[in-house]
């Protein structure tokens, strides 16, 4: 079991997500950096898709109440156990009551956690992601609170200690580009609004949560006016409403939407704009759709090779 002391301000338990169900409009949810959080399941022997934790901000302090190993990674913060500092992005054995505190992001926003066996709590619709709005799956629904215990699923076998090299662990930079594939109403805005949003930084806005990524910046101004016929919102998605401000739409989104959407991030970037802090910039670039599948397959292979290629700790 274990014992939660202090939850941090918002933790979650999510698997890589709900599927299936945006026609009914529950989200698919799960862990808005992807790559962060199967690493972390990898580090620890488990599936891919087994549930941890997603922290924003600030990380927990929990008690282990039975041997069991974890790994932490994400945004960059202080581990430590029964007060001794601790690596991220390696994985970590835990002795019977051993007392885990995970600090305040330096850099970055979202902080993953993987138990060994993965955490055991109902899953809803097929998934054990918690989707906070409609207070489904994870722990009834909710982040967790002081006092809560969660249970993990039996592990297989212990796992191998390892641990990344520092040239696999993603890079949290100061101003990312993001790449993104124009539309599909990039017809709905002027030369010079698409030449803003192409050539300005827009920085991270606090109201930015799991459901959309909000921005501030020159305004991207529309031809022929901000609403259209409510249409499907894809993982990525950037609404532009009348004000001219963009909203990356993320793990939590909405289903449908009827404001312009002026281009549309790549699965592969959405982790890095998931871990930009409120008051950071970000820049666009776009990119070709063939190019956009290049980029995808790299980062697939990417993700093979850091979890793959992790080295004994």
């Amino acid at each position: 079991m274990i014992r939660v002391t202090d939850p941090g301000p918002q933790t979650t338990v999510q698997d890589l997500g709900r599927v299936g169900h945006l026609r009914s409009g529950i989200p698919p949810s799960g862990p808005v950096d992807v790559r962060a959080f199967v690493i972390a399941n990898r580090l620890v022997g488990n599936p891919d898709n087994a549930a941890g934790l997603e922290c924003t901000v600030l990380g927990p302090r929990f008690t282990v109440e039975q041997a069991c190993a974890i790994a932490v990674t994400g945004a960059e913060a202080p581990v430590t156990v029964n007060d001794e500092p601790a690596a991220q992005w390696a994985t970590l054995e835990l002795a019977r009551g051993a007392s885990v505190r995970i600090g305040a992001a330096r850099a970055g926003v979202r902080i993953y956690v993987a138990f060994s066996g993965g955490l055991d709590v109902p899953a809803a619709l097929g998934s054990r992601a918690t989707y906070l709005r409609g207070r489904l799956g994870g722990l009834e629904g909710r982040s967790l609170r002081r006092g809560d215990v969660l249970t993990r699923l039996s592990a297989p076998a212990p796992p191998l200690a390892r641990r990344l090299a520092a040239a696999q662990i993603p890079a949290l930079e100061k101003e990312p580009e993001i790449r993104v594939v124009l539309g599909p109403q990039a017809d709905r805005f002027t030369a010079e609004g698409l030449a803003a949003f192409l050539s300005s930084p827009y920085q991270m806005l606090p109201q930015s949560d799991r459901m959309g990524a909000r921005l501030s910046g020159p305004r991207i101004t529309h031809s022929r006016g901000h609403d259209i016929v409510s249409d499907g919102i894809a993982l990525g998605a950037i609404q532009v409403p009348g004000d001219g401000q963009p909203i990356v739409l993320l793990v939590d989104r909405q289903s449908t939407g009827g404001y312009t959407k002026v281009a549309t991030v790549g699965s592969f970037d959405i982790g890095r704009i998931g871990q930009v802090k409120p008051g950071q910039p970000v820049r666009f670039r776009a990119v070709e759709v063939a190019e956009a599948h290049r980029l995808r397959r790299q980062w697939v292979q990417a993700l093979a090779e850091a979890a793959g290629g992790a080295v004994a700790a």
